[in-house]
C-alpha cells in the first residue's frame, strides 16, 4: 500500500509540474478487458486464450505547454488473467485484480467542432490485490483464491506499457480502446526452476468514458 500511495503522489506532482499553470481536466472511463498471458522462453513464445474482465479508470488531463499534447496520470482498477483451458468438458480461467497507476502521454487531433481523435502511450506500475482460479466442467464448478507474493503463484507488482486511442466528442463523451503490455516476469516462487522463461500480462481494452 505504501508503494501505491507513493506512486499516486508522484504522478500527481508530475502532472502539476507539466501543466505549468494551465487548466487541468479530469475524466473517468470504464469498459471491458480481454486479458491473456504471454509465455516466452527457449526462443519461442505462446499466448493463452483471452478471458473477459473489466476496468475502471480515473485520470487527470494536463496540457504540456500546448493545447494538443497532454500528460494523463491516473489510477485504475484493472481485471486481468487468462483462459488456460477451453474444451467441451473443461474450462479453466485465472482472474486477477490490480490497482494500476498509468502515466500516458497523449496527442489530440481536432476534427472541426465534432471533437478530437487521440493517441497515446506511457508506462504503468500495477499492484495485485486479489486472484482467483476457476474451473468449470460437466461435473460442476469450483473456485480457489490465492494471494500475490504468498502462495508462490504470481508476483504482486507489475510494470509495463499502455497504448491508447479513441475519439473524444465535444461534449466530453469518449470512445476508447487500448493495449497493455506487461514487461515484468510475474511468475512466483513456484517457477524458480525455469529462470529462462517469462510470464507477462497482455490486455486488450475497449470502453466508454467522460472528460471535463
Amino acid at each position: 500500500m505504501k508503494k501505491l500511495v507513493l506512486a499516486i503522489v508522484a504522478v500527481s506532482i508530475s502532472a502539476a509540474a507539466f501543466a505549468q499553470g494551465q487548466p487541468l481536466g479530469f475524466g473517468i472511463k470504464a469498459g471491458v478487458n480481454f486479458p491473456k498471458y504471454n509465455w516466452a522462453g527457449n526462443s519461442s513464445s505462446y499466448e493463452t486464450k483471452a478471458s473477459t474482465n473489466f476496468h475502471v479508470t480515473a485520470f487527470l488531463d494536463a496540457p504540456i505547454a500546448t493545447n494538443w499534447f497532454y500528460i494523463q496520470p491516473g489510477v485504475s482498477l484493472q481485471g486481468k488473467g487468462a483462459k488456460f483451458i477451453d474444451t467441451d468438458d473443461l474450462e479453466a480461467t485465472q482472474n486477477t485484480m490490480w490497482i494500476e497507476v498509468p502515466v500516458n502521454f497523449v496527442a489530440k487531433f481536432p476534427v472541426q467542432t465534432a471533437g478530437s481523435f487521440f493517441l497515446g502511450a506511457g508506462p504503468y506500475v500495477a499492484f495485485g490485490i486479489s486472484g482467483k482460479n476457476k474451473y468449470d466442467s460437466n461435473w460442476g464448478s469450483t473456485e480457489t483464491d490465492f494471494e500475490f507474493d504468498r502462495d508462490g503463484t504470481l508476483k504482486g507488482t507489475d510494470f509495463g506499457l499502455n497504448f491508447i486511442g479513441g475519439f473524444q466528442f465535444a461534449n466530453g463523451l469518449m470512445i476508447h480502446g487500448g493495449y497493455g503490455m506487461g514487461l515484468t516476469d510475474i511468475r512466483g516462487s513456484n517457477n524458480e526452476f525455469f529462470p529462462d522463461e517469462r510470464l507477462t500480462n497482455r490486455v486488450w481494452t475497449v470502453g466508454l468514458g467522460f472528460a471535463l
